[in-house]
């Protein structure tokens, strides 16, 4: 048998074999478990996606995709953390402090951004179901905040900031920033009037007879509106505005409106009831006019130089461009109408009466064109001798 005397050798060497190595036993088994029981999550977090996915309910599915990769790194952080406590113990005792309040952090953390990715599915899960988007951003936004700040005030605490000064502090100076930010803030609590009444939502066309503003809302923020103008342009609007002008939302419209005067001449007056009433009759009977609605067509005045009648109905579809195929339709029947009863649309003319003008007037106009007025022959000029 081989025998050594350590005190033989080297300082450094005596100090690693006098070391005591039950601590890596320690950190072999901490680190063991970790890895088994990540293991085991993993396996038990595919197993349960395809489980949820079999369900008829899919909020299931939302939360199991949100915080399955969060739950694997809070055992990741666990185990790195008893880890470092167990090597911490058998080599420097000052750090056992700091392992705690790492621990502490990375679990607030952690458990912030689970629930940060379950709000973003439960906000993508809503708006794909046809939930109205506006107010689904809107509580999106506000649960954000609200982490955010559930997640600091932990953080603060933890590292040894008093809370209550903090607090104190920011009501002093919440005042003092509300002053000097006040623009900021009727922007915000205008975003809020925008999100509670909801006189648009994201995707309406909507106009306002106040300020030049016309187009189709793309974004709503706490502080501005996104309005793409229909020569697309992006116009962002301060919140603030809409709550001192009005709006108009056509795409809220229930139906478009057809109003249109027509002139038919006066010399095809007797034929005027028969247009009117076949008007009528087609409009009534038009597949794309909406006869629920007001539907009028009436002899309506005396032109200067027409006999005027107006039709006034209602189209069944709001979409912009079938709305105009609709009415190119009703105003090409209405001119076949027109031509088939032997009348025709009448356009601005004069007529000139000649028994209202002079006599001498009427004389030489009268007059035949072969016999023109003579032309006064000239004298022959007149010569002296000198």
């Amino acid at each position: 048998m081989l025998n050594i005397d350590i005190t033989s050798l080297p300082a450094w060497w005596q100090d690693l074999l006098n070391q005591n190595y039950d601590w890596f036993w320690d950190v072999s088994i901490a680190l063991t478990l970790t890895l088994v029981v990540g293991f085991v999550w993993r396996f038990a977090r595919r197993r349960l996606l395809k489980l949820v996915t079999r369900t008829n309910n899919q909020w299931d599915d939302v939360v199991v995709e949100a915080v399955g990769v969060p739950v694997n790194w809070i055992i990741l952080a666990v185990g790195a953390s008893w880890i470092a406590d167990i090597t911490a113990r058998n080599f420097d005792l000052d750090m056992m402090t700091s392992i705690p309040l790492a621990r502490q952090l990375s679990l607030i953390v952690l458990v912030a951004w689970a629930i940060w990715r379950l709000i973003n599915r439960v906000e993508h899960r809503q708006i794909s179901r046809g939930a109205d988007p506006t107010t689904i951003e809107l509580v999106g936004k506000i649960a954000r905040v609200v982490v955010i700040v559930l997640m600091v005030l932990p953080i603060l605490q933890a590292l040894g900031i008093t809370i209550s000064g903090l607090l104190a502090f920011g009501g002093m100076g919440g005042l003092v920033v509300g002053l000097a930010a006040k623009d900021l803030l009727a922007n915000f609590f205008g975003s809020l009037v925008v999100y509670m009444d909801r006189p648009f939502r994201v995707g309406d066309w909507i106009r306002s007879p106040d300020r030049n503003i016309e187009g189709t809302v793309e974004s709503i923020g706490f502080r501005v509106t996104c309005i793409r103008t229909f020569d697309k342009r992006p116009l962002y609007v301060p919140n603030s505005v809409f709550t001192s002008i009005a709006v108009e939302n056509p795409s809220r419209m229930l139906n478009r409106r057809i109003n249109e005067t027509i002139g038919v001449r006066y010399e095809d007056s007797h034929r005027m009831a028969t247009v009117l009433s076949r008007v009528e009759d087609m409009l009534r009977n038009h597949d794309d006019i909406d006869t629920n609605q007001t539907l009028m067509v009436n002899f309506n005045a005396f032109g200067a130089s027409s006999l005027d009648f107006f039709i006034y109905c209602f189209t069944k579809t709001t979409d912009w461009a079938t709305f105009h195929k609709v009415k190119q339709d009703v105003m090409l029947q209405i001119i076949n109408i027109i031509h088939d009863e032997g009348a025709d649309c009448a356009f601005p003319t004069r007529t000139l009466h000649l028994e209202s003008m002079p006599e001498n007037l009427q004389r030489s106009m009268q007059a035949p064109a072969s016999n023109p007025p003579s032309a006064p022959v000239p004298e022959p000029a007149q010569t002296t001798a000198k």
